[in-house]
């Protein structure tokens, strides 16, 4: 998408603190990475890949992921995921530069306009896609746009309300594919549900660290109406469900197979929650929770690549 990125070329050549300022022009396409989040973007597009080849079509991995309808869904959703990031940045400039100000693009290396732009280029481009593959996809794809606008613009300043957004959308990446092709596959409905639930405790443990910028800017996050204490207990609350959904899965796969993927669950998923709950019990400073954060991040790539197992030993 040449003509995206162009409107962002003009601002590439200034110098930033973001990028280490140092007074020379900088080249790089760092920036710009970390303004669409290119690392979660590609763990979007392996979770595409793995719920339709380990999930949906495991016999046939190769020739279902050659499939152009599959790969003009992935670049809708990619679209729509880009366009989520960069509108988020354009409302969040102040209170990033509060929060997270070696990271802050919109407002030093890309200006708002073209910001704006861009988020408007590519919204329209995944929802067109995705409406010329189906009607079903298309709305879906528009009501994630909408609901990232409104995630960015207002349900992020309200408690619970945010993290529930954004949960949504994650267990709405995880369905796609099945509702591009209609298996009615049961499994990807428990890794969907999965999903959300880990989103809420990470995006509930994120408010929790970020909650000096977020009271500087008025937001009404959980921890800053309820207060930290309260807020870990309803974090653990979700944490709790998804070891019982997590201990439910591994339980049937240890005793009706695929072994494998039970000693998976058992180990590398359904563990580190348990050292996830003992972390969050414990945590009391940003610190803490910022680590919290990044645990989240691996127990969900652990969870994402249990699907190659169901491809491979299912």
């Amino acid at each position: 998408m040449p003509s995206v990125f162009s409107f962002f070329a003009a601002a590439e050549a200034k110098p930033t603190k973001a990028d280490g300022d140092t007074g020379k022009p900088s080249s790089s396409l760092r920036p710009i990475a970390r303004l669409i989040r290119l690392p979660n973007l590609l763990i979007m597009l392996l979770c595409l890949v793995l719920v339709r080849s380990g999930l949906l079509h495991p016999a046939t991995p190769l020739a279902t992921l050659l499939d152009w309808h599959f790969g003009l869904l992935v670049l809708s959703t990619l679209c729509v995921g880009a366009a989520g990031y960069i509108i988020n940045d354009y409302y969040d400039v102040k209170i990033d530069a509060i929060n997270r100000p070696g990271r802050l693009v919109v407002g030093r290396v890309v200006n708002r306009r073209r910001a704006m732009l861009a988020h408007l280029l590519l919204s329209g481009l995944g929802v067109g896609i995705a409406g010329l593959l189906s009607p079903l996809l298309g709305l879906v794809t528009l009501g994630s746009a909408a609901l990232l606008w409104g995630y960015s613009v207002r349900f992020k300043r309200v408690a619970l309300v945010g993290n529930l957004s954004i949960a949504m959308l994650t267990a709405a990446l995880v369905l796609l594919p099945e509702l591009q092709l209609r298996t009615d596959n049961s499994k990807v409905w428990v890794y969907a549900l999965a999903a959300f639930l880990l989103t809420v405790v990470r995006e509930i443990v994120k408010d929790v660290e970020d909650m000096r910028g977020d009271a500087q800017h008025d937001c009404r996050t959980l921890p800053i109406v309820w207060g930290v204490a309260r807020t870990k207990w309803v974090a653990g609350f979700f944490l709790g469900c998804l070891m019982l959904l997590v201990s439910g899965a591994g339980f049937e796969a240890l005793h009706n197979g695929p072994l494998l993927l039970g000693l998976w669950l058992t180990f590398l998923v359904l563990g580190p929650l348990l050292a996830l709950a003992r972390l969050l019990w414990r945590a009391d400073r940003r610190r803490h929770f910022a680590k919290l954060s990044t645990w989240c991040k691996g127990i969900m790539l652990a969870g994402v690549l249990s699907m190659l197992l169901v491809a491979v030993v299912g």
